[in-house]
């Protein structure tokens, strides 16, 4: 991602708008519900009964994950870092989050949601990709590619994709970008993990095999971004004994600060989704390994 200038100021203000485009459009150049409360206590369980198996017990690590999650974001501010961290374990619906919930621009990570949309409304009949669409698509979530989002984003009709995904998936701290740009998108570590849930789930109205598109596209992230920029900070390197699907965001300069931020899913049958987001301030690579290095005191020895 090219370093870009931020509006987050501007962003955080915009009120959603746009309506859902009509019609069908040809890709081919490559190139709801109520969010559910947060809280760092166990699950949530119904009780068993004879008819029912036993409940999933939660991963042993998670054991004293919410005392390593506030040291890691109280080690990454000695360095100068914001983080903000959310985790949810879909099997026990246990969750785990560090009280910073502030939007941000995610950058590249918005390519989830222009991926999410062209996919639904294809779906749906009012769009049609090509196999050079879906090749430009691959690239996109793959390995970042910024010229096929900016062809989705064009086509799609800009801002309006953010609008019509915040609201099938009921994102509530989710909002265009003010400048029309799609990488200053403004979201919430809650927001995302929400947004991943309901993609699994099927509840955000994308097609399981739609779905899979995606999921199976950021299982394949690349090492390094189509313009070359490293991209396995954060849940890839901190996490390095599990299986992982990403979709990684970077970008300065925000203020003084680069933003990173680290998405996906985690684990055997997709059963965890985690959010790592950090601002701060001085160069790339010390803002990459802060950021790795966060995930990597939440789990120490690289698994769930």
């Amino acid at each position: 991602m090219p370093p870009r200038p931020s509006i987050l100021s501007t962003a955080v203000l915009m009120v959603i708008v746009g309506a859902l485009a009509a019609g069908a459009t040809a890709y081919g150049a490559p190139g709801a519900g109520t969010p559910q409360p947060w809280t760092t206590h166990a699950a949530q369980q119904a009780p068993v009964t004879q008819a029912e198996t036993p409940p999933i017990q939660p991963a042993a690590t998670f054991d004293g994950l919410d005392a390593r999650t506030r040291l890691a974001t109280a080690a990454a501010a000695k360095d100068g870092a914001t983080i903000s961290v959310a985790m949810l374990d879909r099997a026990t619906h246990r969750r785990v989050f560090n009280g910073n919930n502030q939007g941000m621009p995610i950058a590249s990570v918005a390519k989830l949601f222009i991926a999410d949309d062209l996919l639904r409304r294809a779906a749906t009949g009012r769009a049609h990709i090509s196999p050079e669409g879906r090749k430009a698509l691959g690239a996109m979530l793959r390995s970042s590619d910024d010229n096929a989002a900016h062809g989705f984003w064009d086509r799609g009709g800009r801002s309006a994709i953010i609008t019509r995904v915040a609201k099938r998936y009921g994102l509530t701290a989710t909002y265009p970008p003010g400048n029309d740009r799609w990488w200053n998108t403004v979201s919430t570590a809650t927001d995302l993990i929400r947004y991943y849930d309901m993609l699994l789930n099927g509840s955000g109205g994308l097609p399981p095999e739609q779905a899979n598109v995606i999921l199976n596209n950021l299982a394949q992230s690349t090492p390094t971004g189509i313009d070359g920029y490293p991209q396995q900070f954060g849940i890839p390197e901190g996490l390095y004994a599990e299986p992982v699907a990403v979709k990684q965001g970077w970008m300065c300069c925000i203020g003084a600060d680069w933003m990173h931020l680290s998405t996906g899913v985690i684990g055997p049958e997709r059963r965890y989704i985690m959010v790592v987001g950090s601002m701060q301030p001085g160069n790339d690579a010390t803002a990459r390994a802060t950021i790795t290095q966060a995930v990597k005191s939440m789990f120490p020895d690289g698994h769930i």
